[in-house]
């Protein structure tokens, strides 16, 4: 489940709105589209973003995540959902889902970075039978932080996921105990602009899993998520498509696990901007 966690932490950005900013920003046309990350832009007025991450694990284990943002009136306030499916060796189903608000406490300035923290309920809607659930209700908060510098962007996570009261299975599989886990994360990215529309990332997660062995004990894992990628994209009109791959590898122990990590987001406006006009104005005397 941590992995999909990290697969959510997403967010993105465009439209002819976003793109004058891109514009004014000397060059930087990709903004928000991180793969394992989370950068500190929240949405912009009128505007809405559909992302789709799908991610191999090895073997036939693989997981995906559609998430739709939208802004709340305007870029200060965000809601989002993120629907996880995927598939283990127990069986192909639906993970549990997030709904997520994200809040803009700073956008960036030349001595301040973007801040946008988020929270988020996660619904047990997957199946604990085929490791897709946890059975009960959650809470994942994720700080992000985001600042440019040349034709670089710098960002960093950091956030905890809560799951309370889990049941305990004993050798049997019977109910022997209930436990509460909470797994902190830290993450740091450096995104390269070699072209305007063409990004060269390095994203780096660590993710302190807290993991229930039966009854009410626990143990914690530690996993470092080293994934170099690239990410590219074109607009069309309004809208913006954006595209990207990485690979990320994962460490764990004496446990090495490359995958493929696949990006797609489409981002457009929900309603027609008006028009600024520009002529004087001759008022009756």
């Amino acid at each position: 489940m941590i992995g999909v966690m990290l697969m959510m932490i997403l967010a993105p950005r465009s439209s002819s709105t976003v793109l004058a900013q891109s514009d004014s920003e000397e060059g930087f046309k990709i903004l928000d589209n991180s793969f394992l990350l989370e950068e500190a832009f929240n949405q912009e007025p009128g505007i809405f973003q559909n992302i789709l991450g799908v991610r191999h694990l090895g073997g036939g284990d693989w997981e995906a995540t559609f998430t739709q943002e939208w802004p709340l009136g305007g870029q200060t306030h965000q809601f989002s959902y993120t629907l996880p499916f995927g598939a283990t060796g127990a069986g192909t189903g639906f993970s549990d889902a997030l709904l997520n608000y994200r809040y803009q406490v700073f956008t960036e300035s030349d001595a301040r970075p973007a801040v946008a923290p988020r929270i988020s309920i996660i619904l047990p809607s997957g199946s604990e039978r085929k490791g897709l659930g946890d059975g009960v209700v959650g809470l994942q908060v994720n700080l992000p932080f985001s600042k440019r510098r040349g034709d670089f962007y710098l960002h960093w996570n950091g956030g905890i996921t809560y799951l309370p009261r889990l049941d305990g299975r004993g050798s049997t599989g019977e109910v022997a105990g209930r436990s509460s886990l909470a797994s902190p994360h830290l993450a740091v990215s450096t995104i390269w602009q070699t072209r305007p529309m063409l990004n060269l990332m390095l994203e780096t997660v660590v993710s302190f899993d807290e993991v229930a062995t039966g009854g009410a004990t626990t143990r914690r894992d530690t996993t470092i998520t080293l994934s170099p990628g690239l990410r590219g994209g074109w607009n069309a009109g309004t809208a913006q498509w954006i595209t990207g791959a990485a690979v990320p590898i994962a460490f764990a122990g004496d446990e090495t696990n490359a995958g493929i990590f696949l990006y797609l987001s489409y981002e457009l406006p929900f309603k027609k901007a008006v028009p600024v006009r520009t002529d004087p104005v001759l008022l009756p005397c």
